[in-house]
Order: C-alpha cells, then structure tokens, then sequence
C-alpha cells in the first residue's frame, strides 16, 4: 500500500471558531511538508482554490452560502510547488487540484505548468510533477473567466453544458502540453443532444430555449484562436503526470486520448463504482502510460488518530472517535448552514478514525493492498504540532503495521 498526504490549507473555523491568519496557515503548511518529505509520504497533494469563498457569499447566486473563511489558501499551484520542491529532498508534489476553467484558462494553465517543469529541469530536480486538474468544485471560481451561459440556451443547458465545456478545455490544455501547435477550429466541438441531459424534461427545456424540436443543438466554442504552441516547450515530459479530477466515465476516456491522465477517487466512494473505474482505466489508458495499475488512482481519506502519550488505547479511541464528529460537524455546518447528523455519521464511517491499531485494521479492511492512500490529516485541524504527531504516527506505527496486517494474510 501507497501513502499520500493531503494538503487543504483551508483557511476555516474549527469547532472552537479559531481561525489562523494567512501566515500562520502557511507556516504550518511548510511545517507539515518538511515532516512528510522526512517521514516518506510519496506525494504531497495540495489543494488549490480561486477567489474568496467568504466573499462569494454575497453574490447573487453564492455557491456555499454559509461557509466562514476561505476553502484555501493555494491560489497559484504552479508557485508553490516550486517553493516545496525547494524546501525537501524526497517528496514529489501535485495539485488537488488546479481548475483549467479558472485563472486565465486552459492555454494560461498549460503555460505555467510547463514554465514549473522547465524551471524544475533547470535546478536538476527530477521530481515528478502530479498536476491534478478539472472544472473546479466551485462554479463561482470560473464565472469571472466568462465561464457563464452566453445565451437562453446555453442557460437551460448549464449544468450539461459546463461539463461539456471542461471536455473542450481538457483538449485544449492536454494537447499544448503534449507540444502540439493547434488552432480552436482542431479542437473538439460540442453538439448537444438528449444523451447530455437526466430527463426528457430536461432536454426539452433546452429544446424550447433554442426554439427548435431538433435532436441535436450545436453550441459555438467557448476558446476561440489561431494557431498558438505554449512555450516553454522543451521540459521532460516524463516529469509530468496527469490526474483528473472527474467521475464522469465519458470524460475519463476522453483525456487518454490525448495523454495519459489518471484519477482521483474518493475512499467515500462505493466499492463498486471503485472497480468499474479500474476495469475501465485499465481499457482506456494511454498506451505511453503503461499498463494501468491501482495505485494510479489515489483515494483521499480523513484521518483521525489518536496516538497521545498519557492515555490508554480504549482512551485514545474515544477522543479520536469526538475528534472526528466535531471536525466533520463543523466541515458540514460550513458547508450547508446545517448539521446533519445522517451526513455526519456516513462521514466518520468512512474516515480512518481510533488509535494505531484501528487505522491500520480500518486500512486493510477498506482498501486494496495496491491503493494508493491520500491520507487527510489537517481537515479543520489547526493544531499544527498535533497534525504533524498525527502524521509521525501514522507513518512510523500504522503503515508498518499495515504491512504486517497484509503479510499475514
């Protein structure tokens, strides 16, 4: 088994309502990475956000209208990630994950990760660059880069239609870092049709916003231009790799056109959904990617462990066990402006949460010894010395332990 660490930098309310100020939030962050790189986490994931959450809130359409704070602090992965790379030696950093909707685009976003490689190459690192990427969880953060419907048809469509537009911009961004020199007119065109949409009623609500009956409604390119190739163009491709942040099978398919693009998948996810996802990467990975392998799909999962000196193991599985139900009480309040307790209950059943001994026996149990596990130690956690204990624990106690577990049988 593989073991990530991420990174949220979220610069939110606790359950006791502290909030950390931007320098606090990053030094705690730099603290945390220097310990990962030491104690031999594979990939530092850092999760990128766009534009104040808080502010938001008093837009006419806020997305999360009660959340307090900001959801992150990384606005610029590419910077960064340089400036982590600089600080370890061993641990190899990536994006979760950058939105190719925001921050300029998909041509802006292939400049500056093909600026990071070059850079990277020229300090002699040969570190791998994990760049998650996808439409963002947010929509508010790509409104202000024009990713809002141009016309009443492209209103009815939206939602259909803001997945469609990540398709285009996936292209767009995969093919300039391939190297490619290309025009708006070789990129993918999207044509609407009732396959898009969840229902009849759906679809026919487009159908009368373009005021037409027909089968299928042509929608004009969101990125139009000439020829254009990213520069610089001449970094080691074999330092980058490729994860997309979608559960739409269709979408997954279709970058591997283009490169080899692995996903991300949640430990939340059912079993079974799971699985469809590897029989299907294992069918649809690019060739130049090899032979798809578990561990190409890293899966997030909180972690609650208690491991403090001065109490018992029944002890430490208690206050692991409150830890968790306030954390993810507070995450959910944030979130939705209510508590619910159902939510909160399928949250913790699926979090790493106890002592040594239960997150080990909580790992074997509900992951695949190939996973790759991206552990989430900081989710409205502000306590950096404890976050990093929980970190040396987890790393010096519950892997080995793990293995131990899985040579056993």
């Amino acid at each position: 088994m593989e073991h990530d660490i991420f990174f949220s930098i979220s610069q939110t309310p606790d359950h006791e309502g502290h909030i950390p100020s931007e320098q606090t939030m990053l030094k705690n962050y730099f603290q945390q990475l220097k310990l990962a790189d030491e104690l031999g986490f594979g990939v530092g994931w850092i999760a990128q956000a766009h534009l104040s959450t808080e502010t938001q809130k008093s837009n006419s359409k806020p997305v999360v209208p009660h959340w307090k704070g900001e959801v992150g602090l990384c606005t610029d992965f590419p910077q960064l990630a340089l400036e982590s790379f600089g600080q370890t030696s061993s641990i190899e950093i990536g994006s979760a994950v950058v939105s190719i909707l925001a921050s300029g685009g998909p041509i802006a976003q292939a400049e500056r990760i093909a600026n990071t490689l070059t850079i990277l190459g020229a300090k002699g690192d040969t570190r791998k660059l994990h760049v998650g990427f996808s439409a963002g969880r947010f929509e508010f953060m790509a409104r202000p880069y024009g990713i809002v419907p141009r016309t009443p048809t492209e209103e009815a469509a939206w939602p259909a239609l803001r997945g469609q537009i990540f398709l285009e911009a996936s292209e767009i961004f995969l093919r300039l870092l391939r190297g490619d020199v290309i025009h708006s007119n070789d990129i993918r065109s999207t044509v609407l049709t009732r396959d898009n949409f969840r229902s009849d009623e759906d679809w026919e609500k487009v159908q009368n916003a373009h005021g037409s009956s027909d089968d299928s409604i042509a929608i004009d390119r969101r990125y139009v231009f000439e020829d254009i190739r990213i520069v610089p163009n001449e970094f080691d491709r074999k330092q980058l790799v490729l994860v997309a942040g979608t559960h739409d099978p269709k979408a997954q398919v279709f970058v591997n056109k283009y490169l080899p693009v692995r996903v991300f998948n949640l430990s939340i996810t059912q079993p079974e959904v799971i699985d469809a996802t590897h029989d299907r990467m294992r069918e649809c990975f690019h060739a130049e990617g090899g032979e798809w392998k578990r561990s190409d799909m890293p899966r997030t999962s909180f972690v609650f462990l208690n491991d403090e000196g001065g109490l018992t193991s029944d002890e430490q599985r208690l206050a692991a066990q409150h830890e968790a139900e306030m954390s993810l009480s507070a995450y959910w309040n944030a979130l939705e402006g209510t508590i619910d307790p159902t939510k909160v209950q399928n949250a913790a059943q699926n979090a790493l949460i106890g002592n040594v001994e239960d997150v080990a026996q909580q790992l074997v149990e509900r992951f695949h010894p190939q996973d790759r596990v991206m552990a989430w130690f900081d989710f409205f956690n502000h306590d950096s010395d404890r976050v990093c204990r929980n970190m040396r624990a987890y790393m010096e106690k519950v892997a080995p332990r793990v293995e131990e577990l899985l040579m056993d049988g």
